[in-house]
């Protein structure tokens, strides 16, 4: 202790002491100064731990960096680069189906050299389409083979055509091909601007021109005619009495049917109950032969009643008949007149 009764400690190791915490005070002014001066500029601070993906960039330029680059690398990427172009301008020039069809062609051949080539096909469900024609359209040829032949574009293919509904393809390692196809029926002609067809029952046009094979099936008639054939065959199936004497349906306004008889005589049907329509119609013809009859038409779109339009012939034989008869009772008047 001194004379004042202090404890007595090292000057110099004061000094010291205070001299490194001014140091330190001043070194942490100045890199706070630059970090608000690096701030200001928009700079980063160096001294910050860098962010998780720099850290991963920073692993990858490393693992980069470090990889051995194989001899020969560029012309192999020079290569890949040429063929990449290439495919990229056949897809874009439209060339690619006749590429594709090399290549198919180059594989039928290696795969045909190794006993694969397609020796037997074994046809079922085929009446108006021949063998050859279902080969045809399935794309099936003398070089094809099993291993490069795709069932799905052939079933594709085959279910474009308008005979087919349906069809199944399998492979029978390692030369035959099984083929089994759902053909549409022809169910009835449609005439629409003057051309007949033949269509399937649920209105497909199978035929754009008329088979004489088919030249008995129903004719219907009308825009629309080919998507109600089912209604209207339908109908004249359940009345066939009537049906023996239609030529044609005719579909009016794609509403309502009128029915065209073999002797010219107009059916006029209603929107509505065509099958109790049907019914009266076969009475009537049964009891007064109304079918058979010199008329125009027969319209019976109004519920329980029958309009009967003459012919023009019977028009003017029936009009000359009532003039005849008028005549006759004028006659009949006058000789009563003169015997009274």
């Amino acid at each position: 202790m001194d004379g004042a009764g202090r404890f007595s400690r090292s000057l110099i190791a004061r000094l010291s002491g205070a001299g490194a915490d001014a140091f330190a005070a001043a070194g942490g002014r100045l890199r706070a100064r630059e970090l608000r001066e690096r701030h200001a500029a928009g700079e980063r601070d160096p001294f910050a731990r860098p962010g998780g993906l720099s850290l991963f960039m920073r692993r990858v330029s490393i693992r980069i960096a470090n990889m051995h680059i194989p001899r020969r690398a560029g012309l192999f990427a020079s290569l890949a680069l040429f063929a990449a172009t290439g495919l990229y301008g056949v897809q874009r020039g439209g060339h690619w189906p006749a590429v594709n069809g090399f290549l198919i062609g180059v594989g039928d051949s290696m795969a045909n050299a190794a006993g694969m080539q397609v020796r037997g096909v074994k046809l079922t469900g085929n009446r108006q389409m021949s063998h050859d024609q279902i080969l045809d359209v399935a794309g099936i040829t003398p070089s094809s083979s099993v291993l490069f032949f795709d069932p799905d574009q052939a079933r594709a293919r085959l279910k474009a055509n308008a005979w087919i509904a349906d069809a199944t393809i399998q492979k029978l390692y390692p030369d035959q091909l099984l083929v089994s196809i759902t053909e549409r029926e022809p169910f009835a002609l449609w005439q629409r601007e003057g051309r007949i067809h033949v269509i399937a029952a649920d209105g497909t046009v199978i035929l754009d021109h008329l088979d004489s094979r088919f030249q008995t099936l129903p004719l219907l008639v009308g825009k629309g005619a080919e998507a109600r054939a089912r209604e209207i065959v339908g109908l004249l199936g359940d009345h066939p009495h009537v049906a023996q004497s239609v030529r044609a349906a005719v579909l009016v306004a794609e509403r309502r049917w009128n029915l065209v008889l073999k002797n010219g005589i107009d059916v006029r049907l209603p929107d509505e109950n065509m099958d109790r329509a049907m019914t009266d119609l076969a009475r009537l013809d049964a009891e007064r032969r109304l079918m058979s009859r010199d008329v125009a038409s027969i319209d019976m779109r109004v519920p329980d009643r029958v309009t009967v339009r003459l012919s023009e012939d019977a028009m003017k034989a029936h009009e000359a008949a009532l003039r005849e008869r008028d005549r006759e009772r004028a006659r009949r008047r006058a000789a009563q007149g003169q015997r009274t």
